[in-house]
Parts: structure tokens; C-alpha cells; sequence
């Protein structure tokens, strides 16, 4: 009997019952206290359950909604029924109903045997705690909080403002020195009857009863004053978010629970059979003497955290979905576009997938229909070939087929007739690599049977939608990796910038572009530019095109260009 168990529950009640039968038959006396606001029948319900079992009592009743006082009076109820009841209890361990012992009572005794003089209770000052959540340390003791942070949330956040407008600041009790952390403590027979029957106890009631969270500071800080030997730490398992709300423990963490080797963790599902069973079984046999650690698990619980916040890349969950730029990278792999090449040479796709190996496109944002490569109608994904749906949502659209098809590079044409609702997403996404030959559209016109006026007005629409285009990529806040040549420069020396691109999409095959794709008949297109001018339309994006002269490709320089300075 040295050590005794004060169980605070509010649910679950029938659970709790079975935890508290199983640790009475180990010897421990159990004291519980159910929450006031529970109804009667379940409570009676409770005490019959446990009518008869030895050394099992029930204390006086309170409210205990979260963060109020009444958690602290429960535990002072509890805890002093728990000290006149039971005189041969040595240690007092504050558990709530949703707790599980990991492992055999016997150890727990023999732990604490072993530290007779030793409280177990996490307890760090108001400057180093880092884990508190909701914008409040000293201020938790030095401001008042008569209204509940859960049910008056207006009520409670207009009354800090005005305390912290009015430069309200309570006076902190002589000899306290704020304390923060876990509600869950062992505490000695020594320290617990100290802290209950201390001649400033009403004093200190009456300060924490209008401190924030008084659970986590009340044992926390009083400890300090009367015991000589505290281990600052819990030996209860309890885990909690990014956003402090605890980590619930289902029955496929029955490895992760006996990996931690503390003594009780909480909080268990109630419905975690498996759990329950294995954890409350007669046969749960004598694990090896080791220190409750439950650093051994905080790495899992460090990357479940990471997953939560920031998810896979280029994977929008639904908790992240609506928050603008809570997204963990914009894409899930690189990916390139290309415009103005499929203008300039003809089978570009069949080309460029041959030399880099990679999957090749066309439009993908065309206006009747998306292009995908093969002629395909539902690609990876069950992505449909519906311009209509991808229309709306075109940004979703190509997350999805990035994130479909990891593994593998994607690569898509794009030009001024597509769908331009993508491009500031492909701008400042820096998994996209955009290559541009700027004016190239202006080629099928030149090949066009169509008649001039006509053509004249289709060149001006395009240069304004292109021209609007290359601002964006040249915008501040571009995060792709962009390269643009105007038309002229590019047919000067095509070799160069292809051999570029094949690297980038392929940097570990160390191919050589030994043949470019044939490239469109050009004869002529310095005079079809000049026309355009005569017809009153400045076609400005094609670069320097002589009227009399055609455009010559020069040959490839042997072995990779270099700049001399």
C-alpha cells in the first residue's frame, strides 16, 4: 500500500471503473472523483460497479470544466480523502479517468520504493517553458480570468485587453515563484500534506482561483516551496499537438505504448478493447527494470507532427486545403513547360521524349480538350481529358497530375492559345522549369492559308496574351526556373539551349544532342514580319529579324559552350 491512485473522471465512466478495480487489486487503494456535471445515473451506475471492492472511495463532487479552478478542487478533495483514509500510502498518483497502466503494478511499487523521498511532477518557470499554447505565461498569474476561455471565448479575450490596456497587473503572493507543467504528478504523503495543510493555503487558493490553466501551476508552484528533492518530469505518457490537445492512443499503438516503458498513459479511446485487455491482463509479465522514457517516442510524435502541419510535398490535405501558402511545397516533383518549340519544330513531343526518355504532352491547358500524351482520355489518377473540369480548377488540375505521376518527369506545351488562369501558379512554383521561345507562335501563322487581315489580327491577340505571359515569369516573386529566347536568337543557335534542357530534365544520363528536331521552313518570314508592320501591327516579340535575309542556323559548337570574360 505505499502508493494510492486519485482518479479525476468525467467520461468514459465504466472504463475508468475497470482501471480502478484493477489497480485496488494490486493492493493500491483508489480514490476517484467524478465531475459534477456528469448526470447521476451514470454515476451510480459507477459506484455500484465498484460497491464492495476494497480500499476504492469517492470524493466530494465538483464542476471541472477545462481550465478552472474546479480541476484544482477536485484534486484537493481527492487527494485529502485519499492521505486520512489510507495512513500507510507513501506516494500519491494523480490520474484521470482515460489512463492505463503500461506496466505491472509491482513495478510501480518497487520504483517508488526505491525514491521514498522523491515528487514527480513537472515544474519549470514561466521563462523557460516553451511548449505553452494560446499567447499566455506570466500574464496566466498576473491578470484576472473569471470567464471561461471555452464558453465566454469573447468575454475572456475582451477582458485581457482591457487589463493589458488599463496596465492591470495582480501581485503575485510573497514567496511564490510561478511554476508551469503537467497536471499529471507523483507526489510523497510529505509533500502532498504540506501543500493541503499549509497556514497560507487559503491564500493561495484564493490567488489561483483567477490564475489561467490552474491545474498546470497550482501543485506545480507550490512543490517548490516545500519539497527538497523533485524530479521535474511526469511519469504518466501524455502527448499533445501543435495546437495542445492530446494525442488520443488507439489499440495499433500497443508497440508505441510498451516502447515508452512509463508506468501510465493517457488518454486511451474507450474503445481500444485491445489495449485494455493486454494492458490489464493477469499474464502481462515482467518487463526488464528501465526508466520511464518517453523520449524513446518523441520522434514519431515529432514527425506526426510534421505530417500534420506540413503534409507530403505537393499533397493538399483537406485541414491545410483552404489556408493560402499552408501548402508543404506548391508541386510533388520537378516537371517543364515548354512554349513556343512545338511551333518551331515539328513532333517536338516525339523528339524531346526520345532523347530525354520522359513523358511528353501537348496542351494540356488547351481550350476544347486536355492534350495528354499518347492521345490518352484518363491519365494517371482517373484525371479525365474534360476541359471542363479541369477549367475548374485548373491549379488542382495540375497538382494532381504531379502528384500522380511521381517518379516520373512531366513535361507539357503551353502558349497563348491555352487557358492562362495556371500561370501564376507555374511562376512561382519552383518545381517548374519553363522554357520560352518568345514569338514562335507567330510560325503556324506564317504557314496559315488564311487571309492577312486576319492573320494580322490573330498575331496582335497572341503577342498581347504572350507579352502579359513573359511579364509574369519576369515578375519579382517567380520562384520557377525560366529561360527565354526571343525566336531569332533562338534559330540562330538552336543546339545550346536544347542541349540545357536535356540536362535539366535528365542531368544524370549525360546524353549529347547530337540532332536537332527539324525545325519549320523559315524562308520568308522576315517578309511575312515586315508585312505585319505594313498592316500597322509591331510584332516585337520575334527579336531581330532581317525583311531581305532568312534566318540560318549556325552550326554546333563541339563540346559544352563557355562564357571568356
Amino acid at each position: 500500500m505505499s502508493v494510492g491512485f486519485v482518479m479525476l473522471c468525467h467520461t468514459a465512466l465504466d472504463r475508468a471503473a475497470q482501471v480502478a478495480r484493477h489497480w485496488a487489486a494490486h493492493g493500491c487503494p483508489v480514490v476517484i472523483h467524478v465531475d459534477k456535471r456528469v448526470r447521476r445515473r451514470p454515476f451510480e451506475r459507477m459506484r455500484r460497479d465498484l460497491e464492495g471492492v476494497a480500499d476504492i472511495r469517492f470524493s466530494e463532487r465538483f464542476s471541472c470544466e477545462w481550465g478552472t479552478w474546479g480541476l484544482v478542487a477536485a484534486t484537493q478533495a481527492a487527494s485529502s480523502l485519499m492521505l486520512h483514509e489510507f495512513p500507510g500510502v507513501r506516494h500519491v498518483y494523480l490520474a484521470s479517468g482515460s489512463c492505463l497502466p503500461l506496466r505491472p503494478v509491482t513495478e510501480l511499487v518497487a520504483y517508488l520504493d526505491g525514491r521514498p523521498r522523491t515528487d514527480f511532477i513537472e515544474s519549470v518557470t514561466t521563462e523557460d517553458v516553451g511548449w505553452t499554447v494560446g499567447g499566455l505565461n506570466i500574464e496566466r498569474f498576473t491578470l484576472r480570468f473569471p470567464f471561461s476561455w471555452r464558453k465566454q471565448r469573447r468575454l475572456f479575450d475582451g477582458y485581457v485587453r482591457l487589463q493589458r490596456n488599463l496596465r492591470f497587473r495582480r501581485r503575485i503572493p510573497k514567496g511564490l515563484v510561478p511554476h508551469l507543467g503537467s497536471q499529471w504528478w507523483c507526489l510523497t504523503r510529505q509533500t502532498l500534506s504540506a501543500i493541503l495543510e499549509s497556514p497560507d493555503r487559503a491564500e493561495h487558493d484564493r490567488y489561483f482561483q483567477r490564475v489561467w490553466i490552474p491545474d498546470e501551476s497550482y501543485f506545480q508552484t507550490l512543490v517548490r516551496q516545500v519539497s527538497a528533492n523533485v524530479e521535474s518530469r511526469s511519469l504518466t505518457l501524455s502527448k499533445f499537438d501543435f495546437q495542445g490537445k492530446p494525442h488520443i492512443f488507439y489499440d495499433d499503438h500497443l508497440q508505441l505504448l510498451r516502447k515508452s516503458d512509463c508506468f501510465v498513459a493517457r488518454k486511451i479511446w474507450p474503445q481500444a478493447d485491445k489495449l485494455y485487455r493486454t494492458f490489464l491482463s493477469a499474464d502481462l509479465g515482467k518487463q526488464a527494470a528501465a526508466e520511464p522514457n518517453p523520449g524513446k517516442i518523441d520522434r514519431l510524435f515529432a514527425k506526426a507532427v510534421e505530417r500534420r502541419t506540413k503534409g507530403r510535398a505537393g499533397l493538399y490535405m483537406q485541414s491545410r486545403f483552404p489556408k493560402s501558402n499552408w501548402e508543404n511545397g506548391m508541386t510533388a516533383a520537378p516537371y517543364s513547360v515548354f512554349q513556343g518549340f512545338a511551333d518551331l519544330f515539328e513532333n517536338f513531343d516525339i523528339w524531346l521524349g526520345k532523347v530525354a526518355g520522359t513523358r511528353v504532352h501537348g496542351h494540356l491547358f488547351a481550350p476544347d480538350r486536355v492534350q495528354y500524351a499518347g492521345g490518352e482520355t484518363v491519365y494517371n489518377g482517373a484525371l479525365s481529358d474534360s476541359a471542363g473540369l479541369r477549367d475548374y480548377n485548373p491549379r488542382s488540375f495540375l497538382v494532381s497530375l504531379i502528384w500522380n505521376t511521381r517518379g516520373e518527369r512531366q513535361c507539357f506545351q503551353f502558349g497563348p492559345d491555352d487557358v492562362q488562369d495556371i500561370a501564376p501558379f507555374l511562376a512561382r512554383d519552383p518545381n517548374a522549369q519553363i522554357s520560352v521561345i518568345s514569338g514562335a507562335w507567330a510560325v503556324p501563322l506564317f504557314h496559315a492559308n488564311a487571309n492577312f487581315g486576319e492573320i494580322r489580327k490573330e498575331a496582335a491577340r497572341m503577342q498581347k496574351i504572350e507579352a502579359e505571359y513573359l511579364d509574369i515569369l519576369r515578375g519579382a516573386n517567380v520562384k520557377a526556373k525560366v529561360r527565354i529566347w526571343t525566336l531569332a536568337e533562338f534559330v540562330e543557335n538552336p543546339m545550346e539551349p536544347l542541349q540545357t534542357i536535356i540536362d535539366e530534365i535528365s542531368p544524370r544520363s549525360l546524353r549529347r544532342v547530337t540532332e536537332a528536331p527539324r525545325m519549320a521552313d523559315l524562308a520568308g518570314f522576315g517578309q511575312f514580319l515586315q508585312n505585319l508592320r505594313n498592316q500597322g501591327m509591331q510584332p516585337v516579340l520575334m527579336g531581330d529579324f532581317p525583311a531581305g535575309d532568312d534566318p540560318r542556323p549556325q552550326p554546333s559548337r563541339r563540346g559544352r559552350p563557355y562564357l571568356v570574360k
